[in-house]
């Protein structure tokens, strides 16, 4: 695939990149639909590499409303909270674009080249101010990547970092630009959490729901697709389990009383209509 190079000075797609560094000249990337998608409502979402149960439920569930809701997902294909932002708005239909700190010719981590590729075959981007070459990247282009995935973004969303996560700079570079930052509460106690819980004692917009996000956007109406009718009792208490935060199976059969064979199918036909997704052994919906 070829890679594309536009001016950032030039465009005013790019006003608050090129306010944000002046040594930002171009930015290069794959995926014909990227200066496209700068033309819709575009939140960030990064956060902790070592991500809890409970931030990778949260992720998803808001990476996928937001997709559905047309907006685009931007982070940095990290692990952790990035690589479920970009998988959540890939299986919901939506776009997502990937900021990478090395040049294109490069997938950083290298385990991600899958994502990157579900990613562009979407519809989706890979984004660096690099064309090619430089290898394995150095701490300071992180921190640089950081930087243009708060100015290509109306919104910088944390779902779940520590504190010193890499993404507060995110957060930082945002607040810079004017850019409106929000976070998710997490439990005070959960060193995971303590990096996000920071930023809302700091003045960013706490988010219990998408609506939070939409409203920022300025998006009041959103076209929801149709919630999953369970097709018994079985799959009606297991989602409800599951409607609060994620759980193994032994979880689930203590909260239902279901025996394991009638969980078992339960489980068996939720996955398979998409409705639920097992990820560190715990099930959680998508």
């Amino acid at each position: 695939m070829k890679i594309n190079k536009v001016v950032i000075d030039k465009n005013k797609q790019f006003t608050s990149v090129n306010q944000l560094a002046q040594g930002v000249k171009a930015l290069y990337f794959l995926g014909d639909s990227f200066l496209e998608l700068l033309d819709k409502p575009c939140v960030a979402i990064v956060g902790s590499r070592k991500v809890s149960p409970y931030g990778s439920f949260v992720t998803t569930q808001l990476a996928t409303e937001l997709a559905r809701a047309g907006v685009v997902i931007i982070s940095g294909l990290a692990l952790g909270v990035d690589s479920i932002a970009h998988q959540a708005a890939v299986k919901a239909g939506g776009k997502t674009i990937a900021v990478l700190p090395c040049g294109l010719d490069t997938i950083y981590p290298a385990s991600h080249r899958n994502l990157a590729k579900q990613i562009l075959q979407s519809g989706g981007a890979l984004v660096s101010e690099y064309d090619i070459g430089g290898g394995t990247p150095q701490k300071y282009q992180f921190i640089a990547r950081n930087r243009i995935i708060a100015a290509l973004s109306q919104v910088v969303l944390l779902t779940e970092a520590a504190a010193k996560s890499g993404s507060l700079h995110t957060a930082h570079f945002a607040l810079e630009l004017g850019i409106d930052v929000v976070a998710v509460p997490g439990n005070i106690t959960s060193p995971t959490s303590a990096g996000t819980n920071g930023l809302l004692k700091i003045g960013a917009h706490p988010v219990t729901d998408v609506s939070d996000i939409l409203e920022l956007l300025g998006i009041r109406e959103v076209t929801q697709t149709s919630r999953y009718q369970p097709a018994n009792d079985a799959e009606r208490l297991i989602l409800e389990c599951l409607d609060t935060h994620p759980a193994t199976t032994t979880e689930i059969l203590i909260y239902s009383n279901l025996t394991p064979p009638e969980i078992n199918r339960a489980l068996t036909m939720l996955e398979i209509n998409g409705v639920i997704a097992s990820s560190a052994d715990r099930w959680q919906r998508t």
